[in-house]
């Protein structure tokens, strides 16, 4: 089986979070379906796989829905499942900045830049490119010149915004994430705090690689992506990396021939921290996966 894997979002206010959690985790399951929906007040965040007929399906069920209405998405298609179940979520926000008052849906966001302008955009001196994403994905793959603003978490951007940028010396301020869901909150908070033309790549790193040729691109390296197939390539293939089971890190071809790579408990990334008990844990549940 192809496993078509959607990825999607929406800013939009959703008056009954937890009845429409209800009704969508009963039919995706009804369909067969895997991945991850979070739901808030704020709207809707997810990545959902399965065969054509049902992922169109659920599309037009979302796009029939009278709260969520219309939204675009990206696609992608892995020989491989790339969830074990499916999961729908309520939350506070679907993507957490910790900004309440950021609202993509009742403020003003960035200016959407689409995949093949958006060479041409950073590609501009006065233009300052960053990467929104957190620091381990920017390490497996970027944009040429963006800059790494080394986040562990989305929660902490507006700290670097806030020691990093000023809008009286960025007159430009370029970014660029996954899919684009982190990009409505990031470029809607730098307006809010008064940088004036602020671009955001429309439909993230996926659109781009799913549009612009390889032999055009500007991207470097793999794309991190939130389910098992851990990184896509330029042709949206999944990479070669391995995701750490004990500590979540993606584990490049390189490390995994490391002495310090257990497959389900260590990794260079975390071995010097490992403790016997964690160990023991660990163990136990890759026992039972």
């Amino acid at each position: 089986m192809v496993w078509i894997v959607a990825t999607f979002y929406k800013f939009v206010p959703l008056s009954q979070p937890g009845t429409l959690r209800i009704e969508l985790l009963e039919t995706c399951l009804g369909w067969g379906l895997r991945g991850t929906i979070l739901l808030a007040s704020e709207g809707l965040n997810g990545t959902v796989a399965g065969d054509r007929n049902h992922i169109d399906q659920l599309l037009t069920w979302l796009h029939g829905h009278p709260e969520v209405g219309y939204f675009p998405h990206q696609e992608s298609a892995t020989n491989e499942a790339p969830f074990e179940r499916m999961k729908v979520k309520l939350k506070r926000e679907i993507v957490t900045l910790g900004r309440p008052e950021v609202s993509p849906a009742q403020q003003p966001v960035g200016t959407y830049v689409d995949p093949h302008t958006w060479n041409q955009v950073i590609n501009d001196p006065e233009v300052m490119v960053i990467d929104t994403r957190n620091d381990f994905e920017v390490q497996l793959g970027t944009f040429q010149g963006a800059i790494n603003p080394q986040t562990q978490s989305f929660r902490q951007l507006p700290d670097y915004v806030a020691t990093h940028l000023d809008p009286a010396q960025h007159k430009k301020v370029a970014m660029f994430c996954t899919g684009g869901i982190r990009c409505e909150k990031a470029t809607a908070y730098l307006r809010s705090q008064g940088f004036e033309q602020v671009y955001h790549l429309q439909g993230g790193i996926l659109n781009y690689l799913k549009t612009v040729p390889e032999a055009e691109s500007l991207w470097q390296g793999d794309c991190f992506v939130f389910d098992d197939r851990v990184t896509v390539d330029h042709q949206l293939a999944p990479g070669q990396y391995q995701l750490c089971l004990g500590c979540g890190h993606p584990v490049s071809p390189q490390e995994q021939t490391s002495p310090t790579y257990e497959p389900g408990i260590s990794c260079p990334h975390c071995y010097a921290d490992l403790t016997p008990e964690r160990r023991d844990r660990l163990a136990q549940r890759r026992r039972h996966r």
